[in-house]
């Protein structure tokens, strides 16, 4: 099997727990390979998304929707990479080239379901609490946990929205799937792989809060380690065959 597979033969594998710290390890040499040039990715893409999401009433929509198309490119970039190629600032821009309605959907259809979990609590609530929290004012004991089950419920709900978003913009971009194809493939994908997704999300964790510490410097390393490992952890559940070193 090739990187550009056929959309009849991703094959989804199941995957020990303990490839969790592999996909870390290989997205660092991912990383290695090209820190500069990853650091000046992470930067122009920061330099675009936080003034987009920063504009009023559209901006959190166009950031949402324009994620998917910025993640894609970074997976090109690192594919370049696993095929002894170079890292360009322009792999960031790919998604803006191929595939860009299907990855713009991407975001479309994650954006719609979380708004659609968040009206469902909005709506669980009685006007009163609804006014207070728009007010900013602290609510009673009585209406604070009368909230929590609504939270509780619509974190459970997030859960797979997240699972079927997680790998969909790389196979929407590197396999030319649908987004509706990409997002029930990454769910699946997921599901079958919830071990080592929980470590993988643990260990993460840990080393962001570690990247955080010395003035968040570490976040210019931990952030690209987190796309690269994402690409690490496609190749292994999907089993995609890389070229040799």
């Amino acid at each position: 099997m090739t990187v550009d597979v056929s959309n009849d033969s991703i094959e989804i594998r199941q995957v020990p727990a303990s490839n969790a710290w592999d996909w870390i390890v290989s997205g660092f040499e991912l990383f290695k390979a090209n820190p500069a040039m990853w650091i000046i990715i992470l930067v122009i893409y920061l330099a675009i998304i936080i003034p987009v999401s920063l504009v009023p009433v559209i901006g959190s929509v166009l950031s949402t929707l324009l994620a998917p198309v910025f993640a894609a490119g970074m997976m090109w970039g690192c594919k370049a990479l696993a095929h002894q190629q170079d890292l360009e600032i322009n792999h960031l821009f790919d998604g803006f080239k191929k595939n860009t309605s299907q990855l713009i959907a991407v975001g479309g259809i994650y954006m719609m379901c979380l708004l659609m979990i968040a009206v469902s609590v909005v709506l669980s609530l009685d006007s009163g609490t609804i006014a207070m929290l728009r007010a900013g004012q602290e609510l009673s004991p009585e209406q604070a946990n009368v909230i929590v089950m609504p939270i509780l419920i619509a974190m459970l709900f997030i859960v797979p929205i997240l699972m079927a978003y997680w790998y969909a913009p790389i196979l929407v971009g590197l396999n030319n799937l649908s987004a509706i194809q990409a997002m029930k493939l990454s769910f699946v994908a997921c599901l079958k792989n919830m071990l080592p997704f929980l470590l993988y999300g643990l260990i993460f964790m840990l080393l962001l809060v570690a990247a955080i510490i010395p003035f968040g410097l570490g976040l210019l390393i931990a952030v690209p380690v987190m796309m690269t490992s994402l690409y690490a952890s496609y190749v292994d559940v999907f089993n995609i065959v890389e070229p040799a070193n």
